[in-house]
């Protein structure tokens, strides 16, 4: 390979730093039922994925008897509004039926001797 044909590898740079505001105590949790469609999973978890976001936990089921798929999500660090942007989100799929949303806080030393 002569050097007028040689190509060049692009550079990979790290990702940029986070940029979205976070609460590092704060769990949010979302408890979805949706219809039972193959599609019904993939398009909840888009939207966490399309936030860069990787849940802390994650479970479907599938309830024959009552048609329907369970899926529960949990995220770390992320903010209220940004739960409440996320489950509003959920809401106007069209194969979502429900969204019902819930938090949990981490109790820290110093919150633990504050009390």
């Amino acid at each position: 390979m002569n050097a007028a044909t040689a190509t060049v590898m692009p550079v990979l740079a790290p990702p940029p730093a986070e940029a979205r505001p976070t609460d590092p105590n704060r769990t949010a949790c979302f408890a979805v039922l949706a219809d039972p469609d193959p599609g019904s999973l993939p398009r909840v978890l888009e939207f966490f994925a399309k936030r860069g976001l990787v849940p802390a936990s994650v479970q479907a089921r599938h309830f024959e008897a009552e048609e329907c798929l369970h899926v529960d999500v949990q995220v770390r660090t992320l903010t209220r509004d940004e739960s409440d942007y996320i489950a509003r989100c959920l809401r106007a799929q069209p194969l979502v039926r429900q969204v019902l949303t819930s938090e949990r806080h981490r109790v820290t030393e110093a919150d633990a001797l504050s009390a």
